[in-house]
């Protein structure tokens, strides 16, 4: 029987602080008195919250509601960077060249000059003396640190110039391994880009953006707000992203989920015996085995989570 998604496990803890430099994570640069502006008429979350203090997530979306990017927005100095994924990163510059129109904002990929890294867990933030608030921001000599915008017990992200990859050493934080950190992300429940969400298909509603802090619902219209207000004001959301645990060989992203000769759902990425599927709510609610490939998956709710 499969364990009921509403007695989730406590996320497992790294055992000591540690860090990775994210190789699949790229940098673009934007400089301009326009720059915050700009983005705010694009992205699912309110800019203008973004300053030497605090960063963001933030999605862009299709004019039709559907995932297209998400990334971090953090302040350096007078220039916003953007952490986002690597192997879409020109596709991003493209779409948001297509929209400067007028705007006084130079974009620039900054990937051959910058690193992205990740300080694991709560505790690799304390060591940095980052505060314990989600998107807490500091200057470390040239680069910058932030607490994960989603959830603190991620830890922290870094930007880094590429010269000074040994800035998280110095400050006392070793090396680690990145399915360290993939662990941690997938028994939290935490989306990784396209990775995890389908382009052109995905809702931010159903992949835990509205609990993880990336949508602010006062700010002003936005590119594919109207499908994202209607889905949550009109209780829309038939599946959820959330992490399940894998008896039997890892299924592939994208191996269907069944229970018995019903689709329940579609796997997405996996570390070890932990994986994250996007299930269709009604599967979760029952108590009935889901298959994948070979494999038997338990659904375990996210502590955040609230459905």
């Amino acid at each position: 029987m499969t364990t009921p998604a509403s007695a989730p496990p406590s996320p497992p803890a790294p055992p000591a602080p540690m860090h990775v430099w994210l190789e699949h994570r790229g940098v673009i640069g934007l400089e301009g008195p326009d720059a915050a502006d700009f983005l705010q008429g694009l992205v699912s979350n309110d800019v203008s919250h973004v300053s030497p203090q605090n960063a963001i997530w933030a999605a862009f979306l299709t004019p039709q509601g559907k995932y297209l990017h998400d990334f971090f927005i953090a302040q350096n100095d007078a220039r916003l960077l953007i952490d986002c994924d690597a192997g879409r990163l020109g596709d991003l510059l493209r779409r948001l060249s297509m929209y400067k129109l007028r705007a006084d904002v130079t974009l620039s990929d900054l990937s051959d000059r910058f690193a992205v890294g990740v300080g694991i867990g709560a505790a690799a933030s304390a060591i940095l003396n980052l505060n314990e608030d989600v998107g807490a921001t500091i200057a470390m000599n040239d680069a910058i640190a932030f607490v994960d915008p989603r959830h603190r017990q991620l830890g922290c992200r870094i930007i880094a110039p590429k010269t000074n990859l040994n800035i998280l050493n110095d400050a006392g934080i070793p090396s680690g391994k990145f399915d360290d950190y993939e662990t941690l992300r997938i028994s939290l429940g935490i989306p990784d880009g396209p990775r995890d969400l389908r382009v052109e298909k995905s809702i931010l509603l159903e992949n835990g953006f509205d609990e993880l802090h990336g949508i602010d619902w006062d700010k002003g219209c936005y590119m594919g707000q109207e499908l994202t207000a209607r889905t949550k004001y009109r209780g829309l959301v038939r599946k959820r992203l959330m992490p399940v645990a894998i008896d039997g060989p890892a299924p592939a992203p994208g191996t269907p989920i069944m229970a018995g000769d019903r689709e329940a759902g579609e796997m997405r990425t996996h570390a070890g015996d932990m994986g994250l599927a996007l299930l269709r709510l009604e599967f979760v609610a029952e108590d009935v085995p889901l298959i994948a490939g070979s494999a038997r998956l338990s659904p375990r709710k996210p502590e955040w989570a609230e459905f």
